[in-house]
């Protein structure tokens, strides 16, 4: 693949992490509404569970899609390493490895103690 499908691609990969947390994002959302107006507090256990089960069903699935975009991306980096003569901006991405590797620690740590804070939430 040349200079210009491989960054493309990384565009693409960029759009889908971004992409992937509008879910998740949507349904903090609407959990912190319905705990900020005290929904939860007369729901029945059932109905606690379900909001953490989909919450966390929501966030596990675009972690998992999150996860599989880095690491292709990754692979993108290595390839962007190996161009004969990469422009500056093919430079800069080619060095972002480390970076990636950081967000996906980030995706894991920040999502657990998300998760944390709505069963807290929900719960009470």
């Amino acid at each position: 693949m040349d200079e210009k499908g491989l960054l493309e691609l990384w565009n693409v990969k960029r759009t889908q992490i971004i992409s992937a947390q509008m879910g998740p994002t949507i349904m903090l959302i609407a959990i912190l509404v319905l705990a900020a107006i005290g929904a939860f507090d007369g729901a029945t256990d059932s109905v606690r569970y379900l909001a953490i089960g989909i919450a966390a069903a929501t966030g596990i699935l675009a972690m998992i899609t999150q996860y599989a975009t880095i690491r292709e991306a990754q692979s993108l980096v290595a390839d962007l390493q190996k161009l004969e003569q990469p422009s500056a901006l093919s430079v800069k991405i080619a060095a972002s490895r480390s970076f990636l590797s950081l967000t996906a620690l980030a995706f894991i740590v920040i999502g657990v103690g998300i998760f944390a804070l709505v069963v807290w939430a929900v719960l009470g």
